[in-house]
C-alpha cells in the first residue's frame, strides 16, 4: 500500500485546519530522552503529523521498560532507544524526517536549539537537564517538560521564564553544569519532590515506602503506564499549542492532573504553599529515616 500523508491525518480535520496540518508537517522538534513521557509525546507528535523530529538518547531498552515506554517492545530489548524508536516511528509515517542522536547531543544543543521550533525535556540528568535549560533561555527556545510526579503535569517555560533550578532552588545556580555532581543531582531530585508533595496530592496515591527508596537512592524511579502517557501526551498538547500559535495553555509553574480524583491541581497560593511545604519537609525528614 502507498503511504499518504493526506490519508494519515485526515480524521484530524475538525481539530486543526488545513493550513495548521501543514505547519504541524513543516514543524521541527527536538526530544532528548525518548524512552517514558518523552516517548509518549514523541509518538503524539508523530500521530499529530509534525515532520521533522531531532531525537536523542543514550540508553537501551530493557525489559522493565514494557511497562511504559511506547516504543518498547519485546523485538527492541537490547537495541539503542533512539534507534528503535526512530525505526518505529517511520513505520507510522515512513515520510518523517528524524535527525537521532547519542551522547553528542549536549554538546549539539547551540545547532539544534535555533533549528527547532520547540524543545521537549524527556531526560532525568540533572546535569544535562540544567544545561539545557539555560541553552534554551540562550536561544530564545520554548522547553516543554513535567514534575517527576506520581500525577501527570506538565509544564511550559518560555525563553523569559525562570529556569526550574531557579524556581525550585537548586544548589545547582550558578554552578557549571558539568561540575554538578551526584550529591547535587540527590538535592535537587529532594527539592523537586518537597514541590510535588506540596502542591499536588501526589501523596495519597503511591507507596510512600517506595517512595523514600527512590529518594534515598535505593531503587529506580517508579513509573505505570497510564499516568506517564498521560503526562507525555500533555507535553504534546501543549507543544502543539506553541507549533500553532494558539494561545491558552499552562505556564512555567504547570499543572497536575489527578485521573483519581477527576481535577486539575494548580500550584498553591504563597502562603498556603509556605505552610504546607514546611509540614512537606517535616514528612520527608521522618521518611527518610
Amino acid at each position: 500500500m502507498t503511504f499518504s500523508y493526506t490519508e494519515m491525518t485526515t480524521r484530524n480535520r475538525g481539530f486543526v485546519t488545513e493550513i495548521e496540518q501543514a505547519r504541524l508537517r513543516d514543524a521541527r522538534v527536538f526530544i532528548p530522552g525518548v524512552g517514558g513521557m518523552g516517548g509518549a509525546a514523541f509518538m503524539a507528535l508523530l500521530r499529530a503529523g509534525v515532520g521533522h523530529f531531532i531525537i536523542a538518547d543514550i540508553d537501551i531498552f530493557e525489559t522493565s521498560n514494557l511497562n511504559r515506554q511506547l516504543f518498547c517492545t519485546a523485538e527492541s530489548i537490547g537495541r539503542l532507544k533512539v534507534e528503535a524508536a526512530r525505526d518505529l516511528a517511520l513505520q507510522i509515517n515512513p515520510q518523517a524526517q528524524i535527525e537521532v542522536l547519542g551522547a553528542e547531543w549536549i554538546d549539539a544543543l547551540d545547532r539544534i536549539l535555533p533549528s527547532v521550533d520547540v524543545a521537549i525535556n524527556g531526560t532525568d540528568d540533572a546535569a544535562a537537564g540544567a544545561h539545557y535549560y539555560r541553552k534554551a533561555r540562550e536561544h530564545g527556545c520554548t522547553l516543554i517538560d513535567a514534575y517527576a510526579s506520581p500525577l501527570p503535569s506538565v509544564t511550559v517555560v518560555r525563553p523569559h521564564d525562570p529556569r526550574l533550578e531557579e524556581r525550585l532552588g537548586y544548589p545547582t545556580c550558578s554552578i557549571a553544569w558539568t561540575a554538578i555532581s551526584r550529591d547535587m543531582a540527590t538535592e535537587c531530585l529532594m527539592h523537586e519532590i518537597a514541590y510535588v508533595l506540596t502542591h499536588s496530592s501526589s501523596h495519597k496515591y503511591v507507596d510512600l515506602n517506595v517512595a523514600a527508596d527512590v529518594a534515598a537512592g535505593k531503587r529506580s524511579r517508579f513509573s505505570f503506564s497510564t499516568m506517564v502517557t498521560m503526562a507525555g501526551t500533555m507535553m504534546a498538547e501543549e507543544a502543539t499549542r506553541v507549533l500553532l500559535g494558539r494561545g491558552g495553555g499552562t505556564d512555567c509553574r504547570g499543572y497536575f492532573f489527578n485521573p483519581h480524583a477527576m481535577r486539575v491541581e494548580r500550584p498553591l497560593a504563597p502562603p498556603l504553599a509556605w505552610a504546607k511545604g514546611q509540614l512537606v519537609r517535616r514528612f520527608m525528614r521522618k521518611l527518610m529515616g
